[in-house]
């Protein structure tokens, strides 16, 4: 049987983050590589490259894939992502060509699902608010407005691929769940064992809100000051989304006010701005530099999902994390030539917001439920 050629494309830097050892020789054994692993620019300066390539590789730092780059590419069958959103590499081109598409969404789902468990853990203890005043006193503070992990209250906004993660890694414990998802119907919800709530329900009856709505244009600046104002005294928010869903001034505003309350945040929009933003100096703000999402041994998994979507997809197996047109043109997947404003993003390594794809199995915005591809 004729092997399939293929080529390996990102930035330098990302080559051994996703790809490891272990995953470079399953490739080399799954296909047989054109030429050592590219960069974009190089491929640019050399598209000839691609004259035979059926399988392409890729992560953090990748091609575009338009219809000039896939003229160099007529023999191109399937793109393996090996991160997350592919708005920022796919265009109408690839769908006309019909060429398969996979992501590693799901793998990122992974990590950014355990540090949403753990910061709602830690929230629920008022381990942030608890720590700085023991660190600021120097002394033992007083702990008994922490509502705890028993009978407390969780809302999850978006049942994405990492809300439903995040709710089978709740599944343990003594904890009460609440769901804001448009499109997640109530027996959908009984089943599940949450209760269904709106939006506003949700910040209004929750110890704990967490955001994993996908960022689009019907969901940028879903979250406001007036959903801040509403939460239970010492209760917190948690972003491991997207900045833009939430307008951060808003919300700064009302934290400032409401000391009380706690807001975890990996992602913000106002994170590249001057050390002089509340976002630093309000202590209870407690932001990190986009650790929810792979980092370290963890970028691996990215790498070893489109190892193994490849050798399905040559085997002629059902794909578990293809990304369609219909899809993509319903969730954070969709096409730079319909979210020009979102390219620069998308091109840029930031593995912690944790795009959910929000999209039921018909193709309408909202939660994909239960998993098409049975991978999660």
């Amino acid at each position: 049987m004729k092997r399939a050629k293929g080529i390996i494309i990102l930035e330098a830097k990302s080559l051994s983050m996703i790809y490891g050892a272990d995953e470079l020789r399953d490739i080399a054994e799954l296909v047989d590589l054109v030429a050592p692993p590219q960069t974009r620019e190089a491929v640019y300066a050399n598209p000839t490259l691609m004259h035979d390539v059926e399988v392409l590789f890729s992560g953090w730092g990748p091609p575009v894939l338009d219809a000039e780059f896939l003229s160099y590419a007529p023999a191109l069958r399937a793109v393996f992502y090996g991160a997350g959103s592919v708005c920022g590499i796919v265009t109408d081109a690839v769908w006309e060509r019909g060429i398969t598409v996979s992501s590693a969404y799901g793998a990122n789902a992974v990590p950014v699902a355990e540090y949403t468990l753990a910061s709602i853990l830690f929230s629920l203890k008022h381990a942030w608010r608890l720590s700085q005043q023991m660190r600021l006193q120097k002394r033992l503070v007083d702990r008994e407005a922490a509502p705890g992990n028993y009978g407390s209250r969780v809302g999850l906004i978006s049942l994405g691929a990492i809300g439903r993660r995040v709710l089978e890694l709740l599944a343990p414990f003594d904890l009460e769940i609440a769901v804001y998802d448009p499109f997640l119907t109530r027996p959908m919800a009984n089943s599940l064992g949450v209760e269904l709530l709106s939006l506003e329900e949700i910040f209004s009856t929750c110890n704990v809100v967490s955001l994993h709505a996908p960022l689009l244009e019907e969901t940028e600046g879903m979250i406001g000051g007036d959903h801040f104002r509403r939460m239970l005294p010492g209760a917190a928010f948690i972003n491991t989304a997207r900045g833009e869903l939430v307008r951060e001034n808003e919300m700064l505003e009302v934290l400032a006010e409401r000391p009380d309350l706690q807001a975890v945040l990996d992602v913000s929009t106002h994170e590249a701005e001057a050390t002089d933003s509340p976002l630093y100096s309000l202590p209870n703000v407690f932001v990190t530099p986009h650790i929810a999402g792979s980092t370290g041994n963890e970028c691996h998994r990215m790498g070893r999902y489109m190892v193994d979507e490849c050798r399905r997809f040559l085997l002629r197996q059902p794909l578990h994390w293809q990304i369609t047109r219909e899809l993509a043109e319903r969730s954070s997947h969709r096409a730079i030539t319909s979210r020009p404003g979102l390219y620069i993003a998308a091109m840029t390594p930031r593995v912690s917001t944790g795009r959910n794809v929000w999209a039921t199995p018909d193709g309408r915005i909202g939660a994909t439920l239960p998993a098409a591809n049975g991978a999660e």
